[in-house]
């Protein structure tokens, strides 16, 4: 009997990431082989955060179509459940719609929908997973956001906050051997907890005890986590050396008027505070942001207030949107009423920003010169040079005249910067 083949991408956030992880081990645990190309089955977790990501999902599924016109296409995700809710499946050839109500039930779904065959475990099956063929694991602790941005297509497609028990995260956690490195992702970190009576801080502290993984870290912390309490707590933690020192805080912009704009609750006051007091407390930590340029009414001065603020701020590695207008959400109204920056603005904003974030991601990276760090080795190389992860989730080049095991801590120090990369050696 054949052994059906299957194919994994995931679009947009580490959440994404995280649920691509879940839906590899359950195929393979069905007896589903994990293939690069070409297979039976392909499934893409898909993101609605901008029309670029809509349309790059669309892309990779006329390509694999076009290119295995037999293998089927199962869709998730944002813009699959977005697709289905308004009817824009028609002229997209794909055989299976999942959303994202439905996504833990997938493989129960594809089983019985598209399968048509049975299947039978396939102990022992290797998993080309990316994170955990490096020792690491991206569990999802949180789904869904209460926050509304006015920008924001995901509550609608992700609905209200759901959070999921602090056991049940240290179960999944205890169900993998020879792990190194636990990356907690959620759709928004403050919601954790919200509606189990738990919080954000209890978990990690948990994690910390009943746990032997010697790196913590996040996907992303969201603004509204580093709370006083929270930059008390990562203080009191900081000499274990097991919280990974890098916070992806999705801040979106640097001007108040936009802020208010966005619906998102702080100041650039509040937040620069915030994230000052995390670089006081350990100035390696490696800070990073999302951004959204070409907001509706963003002026030329309101932009000037982003990029002064990241340029002073801490943050040292920028991620850039331009500003996607989605349906129904706040900004899709607002935009009646509001003037919205033509694309040549935006990609002109947008490449300022990337320049800036450029020149302070190359200025962190010198700072690491000459200090030593744990190192988590990776399954990739660069012109001869083992990949390893710093505690700051920062890659650098090892030359490698030991036997070493991908996944597994080393102490480097690091002593060189050229190419753009950071260089060290083995201790």
């Amino acid at each position: 009997m054949k052994k059906l083949s299957f194919y994994t991408y995931s679009f947009g956030c580490r959440v994404n990431q995280a649920e691509k992880e879940v839906i590899d081990q359950e195929m393979q645990n069905q007896g589903y082989s994990l293939k690069n190309e070409s297979a039976d089955i392909s499934i893409i977790n898909t993101c609605a955060v901008t029309h670029k990501a809509e349309r790059e999902a669309k892309q990779l599924i006329y390509k694999l179509k076009r290119e295995n016109p037999e293998g089927k296409v199962v869709v998730t995700g944002c813009s699959a459940t977005y697709w289905k809710k308004n009817n824009l499946l028609k002229n997209l050839p794909v055989d299976l719609v999942v959303e994202n109500i439905n996504k833990q039930f997938l493989v129960k779904i594809l089983q019985k929908r598209l399968s048509g065959q049975p299947l039978y475990n396939r102990p022992g099956c290797t998993s080309l997973d990316k994170y955990l063929n490096s020792g690491r694991l991206l569990i999802k602790i949180q789904d869904g956001c209460q926050r509304f941005c006015s920008f924001c297509i995901v509550p609608y497609l992700r609905g209200t906050s759901k959070s999921y028990m602090i056991k049940e995260i240290i179960g999944q956690i205890s169900k993998h051997k020879n792990l190194n490195e636990v990356i907690l992702t959620a759709i928004n970190t403050e919601a954790f907890g919200f509606d189990t009576g738990e919080t954000l801080i209890q978990l990690i502290q948990q994690t910390l005890t009943d746990s032997t993984v010697p790196r913590i870290s996040f996907g992303s912390i969201h603004p509204w986590s580093i709370s006083d309490e929270f930059l008390d707590y990562y203080k009191k933690i900081l000499p274990l050396k097991r919280l990974v020192n890098f916070f992806h805080v999705p801040i979106q912009s640097g001007s108040n008027k936009i802020l208010n704009l966005m619906k998102r609750g702080y100041s650039r006051e509040e937040i620069m505070e915030k994230l000052q007091s995390i670089n006081r407390l350990n100035n390696m930590s490696l800070i990073a942001t999302d951004a959204i340029v070409g907001f509706l009414d963003e002026t030329d001065k309101d932009f000037k207030d982003t990029y002064d603020f990241l340029e002073k701020s801490p943050i040292s590695k920028f991620h850039i949107f331009r500003f996607s207008k989605r349906n129904n959400t706040a900004a899709y109204y607002m935009a009646k009423n509001l003037n919205e920056p033509s694309p040549a603005v935006k990609m002109r904003r947008a490449k300022l920003l990337a320049d800036l974030g450029k020149k302070k991601f190359e200025k962190f990276l010198q700072k690491n010169i000459g200090r030593t760090s744990s190192i988590l080795f990776l399954n990739t190389e660069f012109e001869g040079h083992k990949e390893a992860l710093l505690d700051n989730q920062v890659p650098i080049y090892i030359k490698i005249n030991m036997p070493i095991q991908v996944g597994h801590l080393y102490e480097a120090k690091i002593f060189e910067y050229k190419k753009g990369k950071l260089f060290g050696k083995l201790l």
